[in-house]
């Protein structure tokens, strides 16, 4: 019972003596996201007549 005993305890301290590094943090650097630019009103036209022309090409 005494090595059962004196077992854990070594495993218990011998896990704690690995919990931290030496080793210096890696930090990432921060992810910028940048907004795109309206081209013009022209172009907001575009997408919804493509799709009624899908749509009528597919109901004929």
């Amino acid at each position: 019972m005494k090595k059962i005993a004196l077992a854990a305890a070594l495993s218990v301290s011998a896990s704690t003596a690995f919990a931290g590094n030496m080793a210096a943090p890696i930090m990432e650097a921060p992810i910028i996201v940048e907004e795109a630019q309206a081209a013009s009103s022209s172009s907001n036209v575009i997408v919804p007549l493509l799709i009624l022309a899908v749509l009528a090409a597919a109901l004929s």
